[in-house]
């Protein structure tokens, strides 16, 4: 966003300020927000796959990586808390019910 924009937008120097730390912020989180997508799909991939030994690693590393973005304040602890919820219940339901 250009400073015409930004100006055309905010009036005061403190919005316009606000915008360009938005910005930045959104550009730093994007591509952990897009990393944590991949690491729970691959996590349900794997759960989906059937094997316990790959789909635990998988999954332990998905939560990892959620529960260090919520501790960041790139997602919120409520999200990364229903996101691992419904992970290791998938998981459970899969390998719980085979055993």
């Amino acid at each position: 966003m250009g400073q015409e924009e930004l100006e055309a937008l905010a009036n005061l120097k403190a919005s316009i300020k606000q915008i360009r730390q938005d910005e930045r912020k959104t550009a730093r989180n994007g591509p952990v927000r897009s990393s944590l997508k991949t690491y729970v799909k691959n996590a349900n991939i794997a759960v989906e796959g059937g094997n316990q030994e790959s789909s635990l690693e998988s999954v332990r590393v998905a939560i990892s990586k959620l529960d260090k973005a919520a501790q960041k304040g790139i997602i919120h602890k409520n999200q990364a808390a229903r996101r691992k919820s419904r992970l290791v219940a998938k998981f459970k339901s899969k390998f719980d019910a085979a055993s």
